[in-house]
């Protein structure tokens, strides 16, 4: 399993127009072959930073089974508007205790 995690930056003053459409867009990214859970959180001393979460089989599902496809893009045309900037994506892997 590898986390996704997407820092995204939101237009100031469109933190709840990019929440609702979030809410619909949710649907797409779990529905993704590979995809084991999803998650969204909004900062506290940063209202416009978002950072989505993600749990993917492999980074190899996240790539092929979703961002590759048409799925991705109908994703993005839902909460792409708000962004700021283009999102910082990366990878990680849990570390044993």
């Amino acid at each position: 399993m590898v986390l996704e995690v997407a820092l995204i930056d939101v237009l100031p003053g469109h933190e709840d127009d990019f929440a609702a459409a979030y809410a619909q867009a949710h649907a797409i990214i779990v529905a993704a072959e590979g995809c084991r859970s999803v998650r969204m959180t909004r900062g506290i001393e940063s209202p416009s930073r978002f950072v989505l979460l993600v749990e993917w089989d492999s980074v190899q599902a996240h790539e092929d089974n979703f961002r590759a496809t048409e799925a991705f893009d109908r994703w993005r045309a839902l909460i792409g508007p708000y962004f700021a900037g283009p999102p910082r994506v990366e990878h990680f892997l849990d570390v044993p205790a």
